[in-house]
């Protein structure tokens, strides 16, 4: 599945040169040219990292990324702040409004993309073993998730699953994000303990025999 970014920057030519840049290498690319319009991207689709200027008008690039830390729906999304301020002092109040990598202007594509990639490969590594550790603990309380009925949201994305649709066909017919297709998908993993979508699929088909 392809990442999603949310690029920010009040120039429109850098905005056209960070985007193309990254949808080149496959990633799915919102963009915004103030920081409120990337708080009103972020209430529409959690993405799963921002890349954002620091001069914007109105609200500037520190206080859009103090914005998406104190909330308990965005405060785990990297930033990336890419920037001409280059003091060290500016680079000192990027770090402690909570970004996690400071690029300045003009960008190397390369470099971009590097960072851009790390981050988001220590992410999913995080994921992974927090997935793991979650795992772990279900093994152990495997009775208890053994008859553990779906809901009826999860039934529908099951059902879905099962005809072959995409996360992003699910969202579409289903009208809900991705992001909550894929929270039920993950549940429903978790309550009949399968390892991927075929064991849904397999499970919708039994269900729809016996029924």
């Amino acid at each position: 599945m392809s990442k999603r970014l949310l690029v920010v920057d009040d120039e429109s030519d850098l905005l056209h040169a960070v985007t193309v840049c990254l949808r080149a290498e496959g990633y799915e690319v919102t963009t915004a040219q103030s920081g409120a319009e990337a708080l009103v991207r972020v209430a529409e689709t959690l993405p799963d990292l921002v890349i954002s200027d620091i001069r914007m008008p109105g609200m500037d690039g520190f206080t859009l990324a103090r914005h998406l830390r104190a909330s308990p729906r965005a405060d785990l999304i990297p930033i990336i702040f890419l920037t001409a301020k280059d003091k060290t002092s500016d680079r000192i109040e990027g770090f402690r409004s909570g970004v996690d990598a400071y690029l300045t202007k003009p960008f190397e594509p390369d470099e971009l993309l590097a960072v851009v990639a790390n981050i988001l490969n220590r992410v999913e590594r995080t994921h992974a073993e927090i997935a793991q550790l979650v795992g772990e603990r279900a093994i152990v309380d495997e009775s208890s998730f053994q008859d553990e009925e779906l809901t009826d949201a999860e039934e529908r994305v099951a059902a879905a699953v099962a005809r072959g649709f995409s996360n992003k066909q699910i969202a579409a017919e289903l009208k809900i994000s991705v992001r909550t297709v894929e929270n039920h998908i993950s549940h429903i993993l978790a309550k009949k303990r399968f390892g991927n979508r075929v064991e849904i699929a397999r499970y919708v088909f039994e269900q729809q025999r016996s029924g």
